[in-house]
């Protein structure tokens, strides 16, 4: 097995290389004078189950190509078997027609990642579960529910606690953290009048003098959590705070969060934090490199993924 890492997020990928006790494939992966990506697989990986550790995040388009021009060297290079491990996967959120004369970014980035010779694709908390059917191979759609629950036991006093999911669209998440540490549910209704940003309506369940735990994939500009967090304030609650996966914190996201009634937000290391994120009060991140590791592990092995969250 042999693990190689774009630039996307060298600190997870060293972290997955550890817990898998192998080290990181050498790898040169840099730019032309125009910025063209160039990549030089610098060990032999002939006949090798290779495992690439990329998220496509900001800036997207550049380690998309990254990832697609890896891959591509790894296939001319006679690899047995090449599996993307995208710890995030960008372009998610546009997985349908969200008006006329507007593309399906998602299938597109799907199926460049099996055109460029994927033999499968894994995953963390896609922002659809369907995303799963835009690629014709084999993926993987690993749960970070796990690691944040872990980690709510260890901070949070599970006496008298609500998890809110921020939009009706989360519930099915929410709800898989709700029944982990045996809490109620509240759903924050909200309506987006344009992209980037929502206006909260009011809030769908009992919160009174409850500590109050936001669940979602995505947090981007962050006003949705800003405004769940000051509707859920509104309406009793003790203290909010916010668990998410993938911190894309675009924009003036993280000074809006620290001025805001969030006692704290937790982020996964799915994608690589900025100077910003580790300098803010209320914004701390936790790893998701053994869970991926033990993914990678498993995979190679042939055994189960699935048994992972059973």
């Amino acid at each position: 097995m042999k693990v190689v890492a774009g630039n996307s997020n060298q600190p997870l990928a060293q972290a997955i290389a550890a817990y898998l006790q192998t080290p990181l494939t050498k790898a040169n992966v840099r730019r032309f004078a125009d910025m063209e990506v160039f990549v030089e697989i610098l060990e032999n990986v002939r006949g090798e189950d290779v495992f690439v550790v990329q998220s496509t995040s900001y800036p997207a388009n550049d380690h998309l190509m990254e990832l697609l021009i890896i891959i591509d060297a790894l296939r001319r290079a006679s690899a047995r078997r090449i599996t993307a491990v995208l710890p995030y996967f960008g372009y998610a959120r546009q997985d349908r027609k969200a008006g006329p004369r507007t593309p399906i970014s998602a299938k597109l980035v799907a199926n460049l990642i099996t055109r460029a010779g994927a033999d499968r694709v894994l995953t963390l908390d896609l922002h659809a579960g369907q995303i799963q059917g835009f690629f014709d191979i084999p993926t993987d759609n690993l749960f970070s529910a796990p690691a944040l629950v872990r980690d709510i036991q260890d901070h949070i006093p599970l006496d008298n606690i609500a998890v809110i999911s921020p939009d009706v669209g989360g519930v099915v998440r929410a709800r898989a953290v709700a029944k982990r540490v045996d809490a109620s549910l509240a759903i924050v209704d909200k309506r987006r009048e344009r992209p980037g940003e929502s206006e909260v309506m009011n809030v769908i369940g009992d919160v009174q003098g409850k500590t109050c735990i936001l669940v979602d994939d995505i947090v981007d500009s962050g006003g949705t959590l800003v405004n769940a967090a000051d509707a859920l304030i509104e309406q009793g609650a003790k203290d909010v705070y916010a668990y998410i996966t993938h911190g894309v914190l675009s924009g003036g996201a993280v000074s809006r969060i620290a001025g805001s009634n969030l006692k704290e937000l937790v982020l996964t290391d799915s994608i690589l934090p900025t100077e910003a994120v580790r300098l803010a009060r209320n914004i701390r991140c936790i790893s998701v490199a053994s869970l991926i590791g033990e993914a990678i592990a498993r995979t190679s092995e042939e055994k189960s993924v699935s048994s992972l969250f059973d």
